[in-house]
């Protein structure tokens, strides 16, 4: 009965905790994202959605899963996330009792050393079990594990944003590549082009028909045609190899899938309410943890200012002789309780309390300030989808005009009608409106990667 009740006494006196108690801050979210349509606004988001049914070229969808398993920043978050977990139960076993046994048996015999000290042998054993309880009366073990617990959820959500920057990252590089795929197709056409009509204007040199300018003017165009494919060709290299280092592999090839026209990008995007981005978003939940694990922190800092409970006990048998150890009359017990209380620490624990306190009031600037990046980098994604898919549009139409003039500047060419300074222009302005059309197709599809890793979508 007497350790019932002091076992309930004990509990009793951990009953209590001081510190605040977390309450989300509150945070002024606007009700639309700025330059939203509002045939795009709704319930639904785009952040919601699997990265596999966003990026629906089956072999970015491979890439990603490699990188996803093989990524080393993946696998460093996930280290990180098992270094939380260890370190929570680290933490939190200071709540409970420690308990721990031992045993020890002694044999000794000493000679004779005169007749006043005859040898003497003597034998002796002890077993015993002691606990020992620090009461967290003030429950500054109970905020450190909540402090540990938050820590460890912010190390989660922190591998949570690695999946989002890694599935972004392969998908830009990977339509990046095929944006260099497409430009090094054109750059390639249009050298054999200009190499054929190089060989025309040599014919017409020799008939009297063309100039030695003419000629020259020609090779020009070959000229810049062929310089391009050299540097396309390390871009492309480059790009494989940042792709495999993504990977996790070293540098190397990278299959293609689909090519960079085929890949869809669909007319709106439905983007969600800005509030139910705190939700969403990663790098927003991790900031919460943050400063909820910094909040826990003040509680342990105060708890410094109050006095600390230890409990200890001791429990076991002890004899001289081993084989009556374990009888009744060889048994001991003995137990104790401090309390210390702290007088004077020349300001330390005052200190600690405002350290703890400034570091909770950076956290929650820091998740503030993450929550106004985070509509910032919506909005900006959103107005670059938008505006990018109308600059694509109009650069469709000048490329299709381009390509007419140069067209037609050949045929008035070879009809007399033309200079050649006329079709060097226009096979010129055709060449860089294809390239400009290719650059407009890859910023309109990094649009929508950045608008989908904006929206908190890619770790699902």
């Amino acid at each position: 009965m007497r350790a019932v009740a002091f076992l309930t006494f004990g509990l009793l006196l951990a009953g209590c905790k001081v510190g605040p108690d977390y309450k989300r801050p509150a945070i002024d979210t606007p009700g639309i994202y700025r330059d939203s349509p509002p045939s795009i606004i709704s319930s639904e988001s785009l952040g919601e959605k699997k990265w596999s049914e966003v990026f629906q070229d089956p072999v970015l969808q491979q890439l990603i899963r490699t990188a996803l398993q093989e990524n080393y920043d993946v696998r460093i978050a996930a280290s990180r996330v098992l270094q939380a977990q260890a370190q929570l139960g680290i933490t939190r076993a200071n709540e409970f009792p420690m308990v721990s046994a031992g045993a020890e048996a002694l044999s000794e015999r000493n000679p004779k050393i005169s007749s006043s000290f005859p040898s003497y042998e003597a034998n002796a054993g002890e077993v015993d079990l002691s606990v020992i309880w620090n009461l967290d009366f003030w429950g500054k073990y109970r905020r450190q594990t909540e402090a540990a617990r938050a820590s460890m959820l912010a190390s989660q959500w922190g591998q949570r944003a690695v999946l989002t920057s890694v599935v972004s990252n392969v998908a830009t590089d990977y339509f990046t590549l095929r944006e260099l795929d497409l430009a090094l197709g054109v750059s390639n056409k249009t050298l054999v082009a200009r190499q054929h009509s190089l060989q025309l204007i040599n014919v017409l040199a020799k008939h009297g028909s063309a100039s030695a300018l003419d000629v020259r003017q020609s090779e020009q165009l070959v000229y810049t045609a062929a310089e391009t494919i050299p540097d396309l060709e390390r871009q492309i290299a480059q790009e494989e190899n940042a792709l495999r280092t993504l990977l996790g592999r070293n540098p190397g090839a990278i299959p293609r899938g689909r090519p960079l026209t085929e890949q869809p990008t669909p007319p709106s995007i439905p983007v969600g309410l800005p509030s139910e981005l705190l939700e969403r978003r990663p790098d927003i939940r991790e900031a919460e943890a943050t400063l909820v694990a910094a909040n826990a922190e003040i509680g342990v800092a105060r708890a410094a200012y109050f006095p600390s409970i230890s409990l200890t006990g001791t429990a076991g048998y002890e004899s001289f002789a081993l084989n009556n150890l374990f009888t009744h009359s060889q048994r001991m017990w003995n137990g104790a309780a401090s309390l210390t209380q702290p007088i004077f620490a020349a300001g330390a624990i005052r200190s600690g309390m405002r350290l703890a306190e400034a570091q909770e009031r950076e956290m929650l600037l820091t998740y503030q300030q993450t929550i106004m990046n985070a509509f910032q980098e919506v909005s900006n994604s959103l107005v670059a989808y938008q505006k990018g898919r109308e600059f694509r549009e109009q650069q469709e139409l000048l490329t299709a005009a381009a390509e007419d003039v140069d067209r037609l500047s050949k045929v008035l060419y070879q009809q007399g009608g033309a200079s050649f300074l006329q079709v060097l222009t226009s096979e010129t302005n055709d060449f860089s409106a294809e390239l400009n059309l290719a650059q407009a197709q890859l910023s309109e599809r990094l649009a929508l990667v950045q608008l989908y890793t904006a929206l908190g979508g890619g770790w699902q």
